[in-house]
């Protein structure tokens, strides 16, 4: 996404004492940024200065950097050591919503302020750890940026920054020359960051790829791919080959598991239009987490719920779209085998290696940490054994006190990755496995409940699909998603047959969704259990 917000009328913001913030985060290179702004400055007959106010690590607060540059008389100028409201020239943000908060703080002012933001999200705690959807609109900050500033620009710099193999305060910088805020040229930008000597090729690619993002407009819609576009990259263990189906480029696997799967897109392409996209998303979901006929058994439940939607008469197939998502999430659940697989995969190495920018000649140490508790352990044996362990509450408790203990695992060494991965190698034996016993038990009682309720009350039917989306994670966090489930659907009784019970079973996920501790949720069932009460008689 560009933005690029015409000047409006203001006065010369280069005259005199120049006064430039900028808000970034750890990791971010708003160090960087500020110490090539000094070298800049100094470079082309300024004085600067420059200080720092650090904030809190992990995205609960961001570190401002101020720095104040006048032209060289020879005498020392008295500077200012902190940002004052309605007295900044130039803001420049490393992640859109610390836009935001500099427009909160005072900072961006109309008529004066030039705010130069990337466009791109890294997340706060707090949209983190909200149990439901917790991430800011982008809107509203786009829209007070464009009225509270004297000139609005932005693009995604991290993403243009990580395409030249840089970071983001390289193109960051290259966006502030492209503003043409600062008084100097281009090729005195680019000087400074030759004259580090750090990185100065991916520097210098990512300042280009900056400096033009914020000068060219807006970027066309066209160029951005639509989610799930392209041929699915899972895994291929088990399956059978249709005849005379093509086989998506780019998959791999044998040919025989190639053709399986292509043959599983077909039958996701049958199904109601609206559900398609999804349905292809669940079936790559599946497959990966387990195998083609992991896939064809998930395909069959896909397709049960669209008979059913298409009998209803309905539009829009809202219940086999709900039906296709929900059952992926159902299906694919995190179990120990599924965390460990994930810990091992070379693309997660390579990812975590980008994401620090691990350099050629430097070794990367990463640790793990891992919490598992006897339900774990239990959910990893044969479900003969898993199941008379948890019967046994004497020798639950004595494994519980042997494994429940934190670790930290190095998954860089060979002790800490051959566990874990002799862990990942168990899924072919999961069908087998006391978890996933209990977790297909639990689908198929919360898939049967969704089909016979569409029968009859078809909105009911998609909001009980719907709330799957409470059980998620791993260990207590999921325990503690299926508990706000079990408790949500115990109102159905109440609100089957009534007009409104759709309505109210939304209201009750929606509350779950609100707090970690559920009151939101103890609140919304009391109020539900006074539906069926007689009314009071009138006073």
């Amino acid at each position: 996404m560009n933005v690029h917000v015409e000047p409006r009328r203001g006065g010369d913001q280069t005259s005199g004492v120049i006064k430039l913030a900028i808000l970034a985060v750890g990791g971010q290179g708003g160090g960087v940024v500020t110490d090539w702004l000094i070298d800049l400055a100094e470079e082309n007959g300024y004085y600067a200065q420059a200080t720092s106010v650090p904030g809190v690590a992990q995205r609960t607060g961001a570190t401002v950097y101020y720095v104040e540059m006048v032209p060289e008389t020879g005498a020392t100028p008295i500077l200012s050591l902190m940002p004052s409201p309605g007295d900044v020239d130039i803001v420049l943000a490393a992640e859109l919503m610390e836009a935001g908060r500099a427009i909160q703080r005072g900072l961006v002012t109309p008529g004066r302020t030039t705010l130069i933001a990337s466009s791109h999200r890294a997340y706060a705690v707090s949209e983190k750890a909200a149990p439901g959807r917790g991430i800011l609109d982008a809107e509203p900050v786009l829209e007070a940026a464009a009225q509270a500033s004297l000139r609005f620009l932005s693009a995604d710099l991290d993403r243009l920054a990580v395409a030249n193999g840089s970071v983001i305060s390289a193109s960051l910088f290259g966006a502030l020359a492209g503003s043409e805020a600062l008084p100097f040229p281009r090729a005195a930008f680019e000087e400074t960051i030759r004259r580090s000597g750090k990185g100065v090729k991916a520097s210098l690619a990512a300042f280009a790829a900056g400096h033009d993002a914020v000068r060219a407009g807006p970027a066309p819609a066209a160029d951005m791919a639509a989610p799930g576009e392209g041929p699915a990259e899972a895994p291929l263990t088990a399956g059978h080959a249709p005849a005379d189906v093509p086989v998506p480029e780019g998959l791999t696997g044998p040919e025989t598991l190639r053709a399986a799967y292509a043959g599983l897109l077909v039958r996701a392409d049958a199904l109601p239009e609206g559900a398609r996209e999804m349905a292809r998303r669940g079936l790559q979901k599946v497959v990966d987490f387990q195998d083609v006929v992991y896939g064809e058994e998930y395909l069959a439940r896909v397709e049960t719920v669209a008979a059913l939607d298409r009998a209803s008469g309905r539009e829009g197939a809202a219940l086999t779209t709900a039906a296709a998502k929900a059952i992926a999430n159902a299906m694919a659940y995190d179990d120990v085998i599924r965390v460990a697989d994930i810990k091992v995969r070379a693309s997660r190495m390579a990812r975590v290696k980008k994401e620090v920018g691990v350099g050629e000649t430097q070794l990367l140490a990463l640790t793990e940490y891992m919490h598992p508790r006897a339900e774990e352990v239990c959910g990893t044996l044969p479900a003969w054994l898993g199941s008379a362990i948890e019967k046994r509450r004497w020798a639950f408790n004595l494994l519980d006190t042997i494994v429940n203990r934190g670790r930290r695992v190095r998954t860089d060494r060979l002790r800490g990755f051959l566990p874990l991965y002799v862990v990942s190698a168990m899924r072919p034996m999961r069908r087998r496995l006391l978890r996933h016993q209990v977790e297909l038990a639990h689908l198929e009682e919360w898939l049967g409940t969704a089909n016979r309720l569409a029968v009859t009350d078809y909105d009911l039917a998609v909001e009980v699909l719907k709330c799957r989306r409470l059980i998620k994670g791993y260990s207590d966090t999921h325990d503690r998603g299926a508990s706000k489930f079990d408790r949500v659907l115990s109102a159905l009784p109440v609100l089957e047959g009534r007009a409104d019970g759709a309505d109210w079973l939304r209201r009750l996920r929606e509350a779950a969704l609100l707090d970690e501790a559920g009151t939101q949720l103890d609140g919304a069932l009391k109020t539900v259990s006074t539906l069926d009460a007689p009314a009071s008689p009138a006073a």
